[in-house]
């Protein structure tokens, strides 16, 4: 597909334009092959989050909110009309903070997408061919706008998958009803009235984040079918005078790159370079924990004295800020967002999954003690943003010093998860709520998604037979 012209025009109708124009058939494989285990690893880790706290009170709203009839809400025996449907959906895949990750972008574009494709492709009677491609759309959209923001949105306290969530929602839901540009463009504009996500959740470990994604879902079915029905939004959403890039970053708007919003679109997919999650943790740890591992047997139970953490210079605010509270975890999400947790644990236990998330784990007197003996650093070696790098230095008690440093995390480049990979993460996320033999009727749905109707995938999602 070529697309050249798009740098002559301005960011909005590029991407407008990219999402009326490309076809099914002009995706690459590989593009498709990527996508296939993208939603794999997606829906495996809505249906664990089923059986988490967060899930309950979620679900229970949605029941109460929508009526109980439409859409599937992956996991369960009730139906909801589709906003809602994907507004819980997107909690689902989001909630474990085990999605995946477009590294240089710096967001979670599975769960900014799948969950109002699925939605409006099962409401619509869709194609599951329909649905993949609206699939790799919605998710180029998001990655591409992730990328030209250069961690912007972090910088100013945004959550950049809420964020770009609402844009990439009403694009692949506008894709789906068969929007054409200008309605692709109305639509951008409506989801920049709508688009937020702000991270104060990381003060206390509180469940907003999980909501980000769905909220989006929701705003993104919603800005697409004002847009069909002609509701005029503002054609610059992005790049205009008090638009997205003004509004949102401040002076990081300066630094904005918008050709990774013009070039090479439908030639060069950025979605293909998405990596999938080992840890269930934030993706800015994934270098530092896989140090830690490599470290772990040859500590061999030593005492350990200090430990020093190498992380992305960027990320600090993020997972090593303020120390003395990141030293301090109280719950699952503080763990999460916690480099001196998520090290001392898989220092201890070699290992680093859902089951040390649990209150238990969190509380153990040993990890606790030694993460307070943790501190972070600036990596000076670090491949941020292509990759997120890390590394470990741990001083023993009798005097020796061991360290790692791991420049590509796992998961990512050339470390990427095939599908066999991510069907043994698939399996063991699904174990949680569902027995196997269900999982493998999902997981195959998925495989030949291409030559189903979408609403046989949503069938074996409920429990079903497809």
């Amino acid at each position: 597909m070529n697309m050249q012209t798009t740098s002559a025009i301005g960011p909005s109708a590029a991407l407008a334009g990219f999402a009326e124009r490309v076809s099914f058939d002009e995706i690459p494989t590989e593009v498709l092959e990527r996508a296939r285990i993208h939603i794999l690893d997606g829906l495996g880790l809505a249906v664990a989050s089923t059986v988490f706290p967060y899930a309950k009170p979620t679900l229970t709203a949605v029941q109460e909110l929508s009526g109980g009839a439409g859409c599937t809400v992956i996991g369960q025996a009730f139906r909801a009309a589709p906003r809602d449907a994907a507004m819980a959906n997107g909690v689902l895949i989001h909630g474990l903070d085990y999605d995946d990750t477009h590294l240089e972008a710096i967001v979670h574009p599975t769960a900014a997408v799948l969950p109002a494709v699925l939605a409006v492709a099962e409401d619509r009677g869709l194609s599951g061919r329909e649905a993949l491609a609206a699939f790799c759309i919605g998710m180029e959209v998001c990655i591409r706008l992730g990328a030209a923001v250069k961690g912007g949105f972090h910088h100013t306290g945004f959550h950049a998958t809420g964020v770009l969530a609402h844009f990439s929602s009403a694009i692949a839901a506008g894709r789906l009803m068969g929007a054409n540009a200008r309605q692709h463009v109305d639509a951008f504009g409506i989801a920049a009235s709508t688009a937020s996500g702000v991270q104060v959740f990381l003060e206390e470990g509180a469940w907003t984040k999980r909501l980000h994604p769905g909220w989006a879902a929701a705003g993104g079915i919603t800005a697409a079918t004002l847009a069909r029905h002609g509701f005029v939004g503002p054609t610059r959403a992005l790049e205009g005078r008090f638009g997205l890039f003004d509004t949102h970053l401040h002076e990081h708007a300066k630094v904005v790159d918008p050709s990774f919003l013009t070039e090479g679109l439908g030639d060069r997919w950025m979605m293909a370079d998405t990596a999938l999650k080992p840890y269930p943790v934030c993706h800015f740890i994934h270098g530092a924990a896989d140090a830690a591992l490599a470290l772990q047997a040859e500590i061999a139970g030593a005492e350990i004295a200090s430990v020093d953490i190498l992380l992305p210079q960027d990320t600090l605010k993020i997972v090593a800020e303020p120390i003395e509270h990141k030293r301090n975890a109280r719950n699952e999400y503080e763990a999460k967002f916690s480099a001196p947790f998520v090290v001392a644990s898989t220092l201890l236990r070699g290992r680093f999954g859902l089951s040390d998330l649990t209150e238990e784990a969190i509380a153990d007197p040993a990890v606790q003690a030694l993460a307070r003996r943790c501190s972070c650093h600036a990596d000076p070696k670090s491949l941020f943003p292509e990759y997120f790098s890390g590394g470990v230095k741990v001083t023993l008690a009798d005097g020796r010093v061991l360290s790692q440093h791991v420049p590509v995390n796992s998961g990512a480049g050339d470390k990427k998860m095939t599908l066999d990979e991510t069907t043994e993460k698939f399996l063991q996320n699904t174990a949680l709520a569902i027995p196997e033999a269900q999982a493998m009727r999902i997981r195959q749905a998925v495989i030949d998604l291409e030559h189903l109707e979408l609403a046989d995938l949503s069938a074996v999602l409920r429990g079903g037979a497809a």
